[in-house]
């Protein structure tokens, strides 16, 4: 593309008020701002999905945190994929499809080296926001290196049918699960978990999550608990975790909007007697098991073994409301903004 057919300014989506429990549209405003001018070594990309993640909601509060928060009436951030539409960098050409952080608007200009080439032979450009990108990353470390899953291991997953979830117990089941329980919000979402190959699955909304838990795993019980809500679910799992379980404790999806403090499981004594281990970890902290993970899970897609649901909103407008619908449970699989 021409110099003179580039884009000049962007849309974008800032954050206009930081909330207060459950965001609101108002915490947000679309708004243009003026691109930078190509210097030597970068990249002008055109944003063709961004994705909204439950992260995200922790980093529109003003508390220091593991990631920086996002400066009021500045543009939010996060993984996007697109196309190169200009190039001063020898390692990248016009129409290469790239992964970086700068999504929430329409048109990013990006070093090279902040930038990692979509591999759209293995899959379609989205994937590698999902399967093939971080979120497939912290359901693969998250199961296999901080939970040390082990053939055998009966596992438990929270938020099963969301993007992490559903692919953590597909992983499970490949590498040689006894038994995959995944819990969710709605009918549908059960019974698509019982689709892609879990053993048994409920809906936390029948009953409480212990009662389910225990109905569901029987005398034996779960050896690993990956935990995606936090809340009840950590407490039921607690409960029913075996002598020397593990948890991989990924997210809290439960809390990020509570605007009070949020009580810890009222049984964590249980984990002394059991000798549990409950480890927290961020995908950030993991990216060594990159290349690994990326074998094994284009094998896993290209032979069927492992498959993956998105929810696709359509407008860089509909981004806000897209991420408060991500809070309410309103996804399966991955949710993404197709721009």
């Amino acid at each position: 593309m021409s110099a003179a057919t580039l884009p000049a300014a962007t849309r974008e989506i800032r954050l206009a008020s930081r909330p207060v429990g459950r965001p609101t549209a108002e915490n947000f405003r679309l708004a243009e701002s003026p691109l930078p001018a190509l210097g030597d070594g970068q990249v002008m990309v055109k944003n063709l999905f961004i994705s909204v993640d439950p992260y995200m909601r922790g980093r529109m509060n003003d508390v220091k945190s593991y990631s920086p928060p996002f400066e009021l009436d500045e543009a939010l951030d996060g993984g996007a994929v697109g196309e190169v539409i200009a190039s001063r960098s020898a390692a990248l050409k016009e129409g290469d499809v790239v992964v970086h952080s700068l999504g929430w608007r329409e048109y990013a200009v990006l070093d090279a080296e902040a930038v990692k080439p979509a591999r759209t032979d293995l899959a379609p450009a989205p994937a590698f926001l999902g399967a093939l990108g971080m979120t497939g990353l912290t359901a693969y470390a998250g199961l296999l290196k901080v939970a040390e899953f082990k053939p055998g291991d009966a596992v438990f997953v929270s938020g099963a049918a969301g993007a992490v979830g559903s692919l953590v117990g597909q992983i499970a089941k490949v590498m040689g699960a006894s038994r995959v329980i995944g819990s969710a919000g709605s009918p549908a979402k059960v019974a698509r978990l019982l689709d892609l190959g879990f053993d048994a699955a409920f809906d936390y909304h029948d009953g409480p999550v212990r009662d389910q838990l225990e109905q569901t795993a029987g005398s034996a019980g779960i050896d690993v608990y990956f935990d995606n809500v936090g809340g009840e679910h950590l407490e039921a799992a607690l409960s029913v975790l075996n002598i020397g379980g593990r948890v991989a404790m990924c997210g809290a999806i439960a809390q990020y909007n509570a605007t009070e403090p949020t009580p810890a499981p009222r049984n964590l004594a249980l984990a002394i007697g059991k000798q549990l281990t409950l480890r927290g970890f961020l995908v950030g902290g993991q990216r060594q098991h990159s290349a690994e993970f990326a074998g094994k899970m284009a094998g896993w897609l290209a032979d069927g073994t492992v498959r993956y649901d998105e929810t696709i909103v359509d407008g860089l407008e509909n981004a806000p409301q897209a991420f408060m619908d991500l809070l309410d449970g309103a996804n399966t699989g991955k949710m993404l903004v197709r721009l």
